[in-house]
C-alpha cells in the first residue's frame, strides 16, 4: 500500500470543487469554506512581478530562493520576529504548504509522534503522515477558549515524541496563544531536546492580542523551526511563496535536497513580488485587517443568532469556528455536521466540517471570512435563513 492510499482527498478541497461547478452553471454560491483573501495584491507588487517580466527574470534560480529575497526576509526576520538569522538559514518554499512537506519529510522517521492541537488544519495531520510520522493530538475546548497549553503538550510526551507543532493565530480556530505560554512550550521543547515547528502563516491577522514567533526566545537552539507564508499578509496566495527558517545542521543538508527533487527553484516572477512585498510599504495590511474586522462582526453576528449554532469570536485569521448543537442536527433532520456541510454545499454555501480537523471535532463547523464583504454579507444572511427556516 502507498501512504498516499490512506490520505483523501481533502472534504474542504470537495466542497470548493462542487461549489465552482455549481457557480459554472449559473448559481448563486457563497465561498465561506475557503481561506483565499479577496483583495487584490498591492500595486507596488504588481509593478515588481511586471518589471521582473519585461526584465526577462524568467528562468532558473537559485534552488534555496533568489539571493535579494532571502537577504530581505532575513532581515524582516530580525525586526518583526526577533528572530536572528542569516538568509543562509532561509529557504523559499511553494508556498507555506510546501513548506509543511518539505520540513517533515526532513525531519521525520517511521513511526515519529508529533503533538499537534486539535481542531488541526487538515493538511498538517496529512503531512506529517505522508513523513512516516503519527499525529497525537491535544484536544482544545471552547471552555478554555481553545487554548494550547504548555500543561497538556506535557501530558502527550512519549519516548517516541519528536516534535511539538504550534500554530498560532490558529486554524480553524482563530485562538492565539498568548506569549508567556508559547514560551512555556517552546522551552519545554528545548529542555527536551524536541523540534518545534511553528506555522506563522497568520502573523499579521491580529485582531486581539499579539503575535508571538515561538523561535524569538530559543536563541542558540537549533531544534526550533518557523514556517511562513506571502499567502495571508499579502494576498498572493496563487503566487505560491512560503519560507523555511532553520539553523539546524542536518536540516540545512536535507531541505536543499528535497527542494531540487520537488520544485528546482521556486517561480521566478513571484519571488521578485514577494521581494517588493517584504521590502515596500504595508498600508494594504491596514485596510485588509479592518475589513476582515467588519467581515467578522458580520458572520459571527449571524451566527450567533441561529438556535443551536455556537460561535467562537477569533482574534486572528480570518475563519469562525462553530459548533453545532444536536437540538439544530434534530430540527434539520440530519445526522451529522459533516451531512449538514454537504446540505449546505447544495445550497451553493460553502463551509468545512469539524471532522476535516480531527476525530473530536465532528460537533465542529469552519465558515471563512476571506472572502470579499459583499459575499461574507450575503453568505451569512443565506446561512441564517437555510438554518432557522426549516
Amino acid at each position: 500500500m502507498n501512504r498516499l492510499d490512506s490520505i483523501s482527498f481533502g472534504k474542504i478541497v470537495q466542497i470548493r470543487e462542487h461549489l465552482l461547478k455549481l457557480q459554472a452553471g449559473g448559481k448563486k454560491v457563497y465561498r465561506l469554506e475557503s481561506g483565499d483573501p479577496s483583495f487584490s495584491i498591492a500595486p507596488h507588487i504588481t509593478d515588481a512581478i511586471n518589471k521582473a517580466l519585461k526584465d526577462g527574470k524568467t528562468h532558473y534560480i537559485p534552488n534555496d530562493g533568489i539571493p535579494d529575497l532571502r537577504k530581505a526576509l532575513a532581515q524582516k526576520l530580525h525586526f518583526q520576529n526577533n528572530i536572528k538569522v542569516t538568509e543562509n538559514d532561509i529557504y523559499v518554499t511553494n508556498g507555506a504548504m510546501h513548506a509543511l512537506f518539505v520540513v517533515f519529510q526532513c525531519m521525520l522517521a517511521q513511526g515519529d509522534e508529533v503533538i499537534v492541537p486539535e481542531p488541526l488544519w487538515t493538511e498538517i495531520g496529512d503531512n506529517i503522515r505522508l513523513a512516516g510520522g503519527v499525529t497525537v493530538s491535544v484536544p482544545l475546548t471552547r471552555e478554555k477558549n481553545y487554548q494550547y497549553s504548555y500543561e497538556d503538550i506535557l501530558n502527550k510526551i512519549t519516548p517516541k515524541t519528536k516534535a511539538i507543532f504550534v500554530n498560532s493565530p490558529q486554524n480553524p480556530s482563530g485562538a492565539i496563544v498568548p506569549k508567556e505560554e508559547l514560551r512555556k512550550i517552546a522551552n519545554l521543547a528545548a529542555e527536551r531536546g524536541l523540534w518545534l515547528v511553528a506555522d506563522e502563516a497568520y502573523e499579521d491577522l491580529v485582531y486581539e492580542g499579539e503575535h508571538y514567533s515561538p523561535a524569538s526566545g530559543l536563541h542558540g537552539y537549533d531544534k526550533a523551526v518557523s514556517l511562513y507564508s506571502f499567502s495571508k499578509t499579502h494576498a498572493m496566495s496563487g503566487l505560491r511563496v512560503g519560507y523555511i527558517v532553520t539553523t539546524n545542521p542536518i536540516l540545512k543538508e536535507r531541505i536543499p535536497k528535497l527542494l531540487r527533487c520537488t520544485v528546482n527553484g521556486i517561480n521566478s516572477i513571484s519571488q521578485w513580488g514577494a521581494l517588493a512585498a517584504v521590502t515596500g510599504p504595508r498600508d494594504h495590511l491596514n485596510y485588509m485587517l479592518s475589513e476582515y474586522k467588519i467581515r467578522r462582526e458580520i458572520m459571527y453576528n449571524a451566527a450567533a443568532a441561529i438556535p443551536g449554532l455556537i460561535p467562537f469570536k477569533p482574534q486572528g485569521a480570518f475563519y469562525l469556528w462553530c459548533d453545532v448543537e444536536p437540538v439544530l442536527l434534530e430540527k434539520l433532520k440530519i445526522k451529522s455536521v459533516s451531512q449538514l456541510s454537504d446540505f449546505l454545499a447544495e445550497c451553493g454555501i460553502g463551509s468545512a466540517p469539524g471532522d476535516c480537523f480531527g476525530e473530536s471535532c465532528a460537533n465542529g463547523i469552519r465558515f471563512a471570512f476571506s472572502c470579499s464583504t459583499e459575499m461574507v454579507t450575503e453568505g451569512s444572511a443565506a446561512l441564517k435563513e437555510f438554518l432557522t427556516r426549516r
